[in-house]
């Protein structure tokens, strides 16, 4: 695939950075991840904690005209929540999206997080779902395919009686939000790109309780599943290294466990 960045060692530094602060962002509303906030809240927290504290730009705000600053999807949202007045409770599940731009560079994570006691089923795909996108990352280094990565989560999903969302994907990020590469969580092991050291995406599984299909709903920006199944997603940044990758988005608590 032609158009693929490779970044040199200052972008790499400053991606560092920037995917240093998106993970920052998610430990920092922990805390506030509680029965009865709304999803403006913790919106609100983080972009004030972005702009004020870590002197950078929320990069969802205005892209593409979308109007806050993180994304929150409740329950069977699968992406691109936009946060509103609806108050958290207990057994929902909420992933928060965080992109930061920091000196002209992109850090891109997200995580879910669970209100209360959740379902079972609900424990079940948030873990079965991070774990699709750590056996993910482990397919990364040079030499090996993008099909790779795919075809791991998709086994994994699979395996698990869950299936993956289709339409939404990783992607290149660097200088730029969204670019080449599209990171398919679905494929067939040795197809597709070959990955180089010096390449950086995102890899953000979006697997569904009940059947892969989806729908946008009239606000242009919120996707659901169709049947109304419970979706959970988990998102890192990834430098593929000189020898393996190394998670630019990487959270103090994953530390011994990626």
């Amino acid at each position: 695939m032609t158009g693929v960045t490779i970044h040199t060692l200052e972008d790499i530094e400053k991606m560092r950075i920037a995917g240093q602060l998106a993970g920052q962002v998610l430990e920092m509303i922990e805390p506030f991840v509680k029965e009865g906030i709304t999803t403006e809240d913790l919106d609100l927290i983080c972009h004030d904690y972005i702009v004020n504290v870590q002197k950078a730009i929320p990069a969802p705000l205005n892209y593409h005209g979308y109007p806050k600053s993180i994304c929150t999807s409740v329950n069977h949202q699968v992406c691109h929540g936009i946060p509103g007045p609806k108050k958290l409770k207990s057994g929902d599940i909420v992933n928060i999206d965080v992109t930061v731009l920091k000196d002209g560079y992109h850090g891109d994570t997200s995580k879910m997080f669970v209100i209360g006691t959740p379902s079972i089923l609900a424990t079940r795909l948030i873990q079965v779902t991070q774990e699709c996108l750590y056996l993910g990352m482990k397919q990364v280094k040079p030499g090996a395919h993008l099909g790779d990565i795919g075809a791991a989560i998709q086994t994994h999903a699979e395996k698990n009686r869950f299936s993956v969302v289709r339409e939404y994907c990783g992607h290149g990020i660097g200088k730029v939000f969204h670019e080449a590469p599209n990171v398919l969580h679905y494929g067939k092991p040795g197809t597709g790109l070959v990955l180089e050291a010096g390449m950086i995406f995102t890899i953000e599984p979006m697997i569904n309780a009940g059947k892969r299909d989806i729908k946008l709903l009239p606000d242009q920006w919120t996707v659901v599943t169709k049947d109304h199944s419970l979706s959970a997603q988990w998102e890192h940044t990834i430098l593929v290294t000189e020898t393996g990758y190394e998670t630019l988005t990487l959270r103090q608590e994953e530390i011994n466990h990626v």
